[in-house]
């Protein structure tokens, strides 16, 4: 290896080490405001109607979030963003809180939810492989479960319900080690962008985890 190849891999190695120290950093500082404001919503009590409108909100911030990733702004809509997220999650909270052992069954799918990201995540960051290849799969998976998302609506099946959130499970175990990857191999090289995908993907899996355990828990 001559010299120039040399300096250009350490300068590669430090560029990914410092997103990867940036965008970790930003998703736990980031999931804990999310945390925060999902109790704040759980204390007022907040309607379905009201978390959906905090949904439809996060998601219209999500593409201001990724518009001004590139500028000094970028940090502001990425924690108003996961805020209203957060806060979205108020109602389906007090729902399952609800249930006898409801905050432990909270718990339990938060837990089970970060044993599995930090399992797939560092399995992407020691092997190093590609999982581009995924991509394809994924966003096709991805459209299937929005349109069983959207039978459902008028069909209300407890069974495609229960089948919906293990789909979206198993997506998300894709995605996070997709979007791992990209960072990794050079696919992604903006902190933000790279902390909102891996938020997307931990607060998805947590979603449908909840689901799943909850199914179980509701007499």
């Amino acid at each position: 290896m001559n010299q120039e190849t040399l300096y250009a891999t350490r300068a590669s190695t430090t560029e990914v080490n410092k997103l990867l120290r940036n965008t970790y950093m930003l998703l736990s500082m980031t999931l804990a405001f999310s945390a925060v404001c999902a109790g704040i919503a759980m204390a007022m009590g907040i309607s379905p109607m009201m978390s959906l409108g905090c949904g439809i909100g996060g998601f219209v911030l999500l593409f201001v979030t990724l518009r001004k990733a590139d500028s000094t702004s970028g940090l502001f809509w990425v924690f108003a963003f996961t805020g209203l997220e957060g806060a979205s999650l108020g109602s389906i909270l007090n729902y399952y809180a609800g249930f006898d052992g409801g905050p432990m069954l909270i718990m339990q799918a938060l837990g089970l939810t970060s044993v599995v990201f930090i399992a797939l995540s560092g399995y992407a960051l020691t092997t190093k492989k590609d999982f581009s290849f995924m991509g394809g799969f994924l966003i096709a998976g991805l459209f299937v479960m929005i349109g069983l998302m959207l039978i459902n609506i008028f069909v209300g099946s407890t069974m495609l319900h229960m089948a919906m959130n293990a789909g979206i499970a198993l997506l998300m175990t894709g995605f996070i080690l997709f979007d791992t990857s990209r960072m990794v191999n050079g696919g992604e090289n903006n902190y933000i962008r790279a902390t909102v995908s891996l938020y997307l993907n931990f607060l998805n899996l947590f979603i449908a985890i909840l689901n799943l355990m909850g199914m179980g828990g509701d007499d």
